[in-house]
């Protein structure tokens, strides 16, 4: 890679690459990020990340509008595009009974499934949604298909309950926003069904291992073309 895109200063991608394994599902700003790695540019910033993202170690997740909403502009979420390799960049021992970094893990799996599975249709958008302005809530993921829009957000934690004022269910409260369905992830395999918040847009609890798992069959079967 480094031969490849001619980098002349490996030690930095390499600082820019383990920045990132710690702030992976989080929203990037160069800016801040060069300011916390000393001697690295914005403009290098970003040739590193366009590097990175070609190699397939990092997916750019970009903000999406859903309905009237306003969302965030011009920030990325950044996944490294292996959990594992974040953990093992990281050092990371016992992840397995780390609540924290397995939400992390569970994030970036089902956004690594869910752009795997919509791979081959241009057409679908996959970024996320978060509001501009006042508690700036936000969904995970936003798949935004020519007709309509599916929304994925991972409550991966023993306690999975969301509020009506969380933006999944707001969002799926109203006309107009082409949500067709919205999918919250969750931990227990017991966790699962239809909430019941009134909402115009099904909203369904799913188990992350069920729902990663269906998305990896129906792309092995040649069945990609609609959650």
């Amino acid at each position: 890679m480094l031969t490849l895109f001619n980098v002349r200063n490996p030690i930095s991608m390499e600082k820019l690459f383990l920045y990132l394994c710690m702030t992976s599902t989080e929203i990037f700003n160069k800016q801040t990020a060069a300011g916390e790695l000393e001697n690295i540019s914005v403009s290098t910033i970003e040739d590193y990340i366009s590097f990175l993202e070609k190699s397939n170690l990092i997916y750019l997740s970009s903000p999406m509008m859903v309905g009237k909403k306003a969302a965030l502009k011009g920030k990325p979420k950044i996944y490294i595009a292996d959990a594992a390799i974040r953990s093992a960049v990281l050092m990371l021992d016992d992840v397995l009974s780390d609540d924290s970094e397995m939400g992390v893990m569970t994030e970036t799996t089902v956004y690594k499934h869910i752009k795997s599975f919509y791979q081959n249709a241009p057409s679908v958008q996959v970024g996320y949604y978060r509001k501009a302005k006042e508690n700036q809530k936000e969904v995970d993921v936003v798949i935004e298909l020519p007709r309509e829009k599916i929304l994925c957000e991972v409550k991966y934690r023993n306690n999975s309950s969301v509020s009506a004022s969380d933006a999944i269910i707001a969002l799926s409260k109203e006309e107009g926003t082409g949500v067709s369905h919205s999918f919250i992830i969750t931990k227990n395999l017991t966790d699962y069904g239809v909430t019941h918040h009134g909402t115009v847009a099904p909203v369904l609890r799913v188990p992350a291992i069920a729902f990663v798992y269906l998305l990896g069959r129906a792309e092995a079967m040649g069945e990609n073309a609609k959650i």
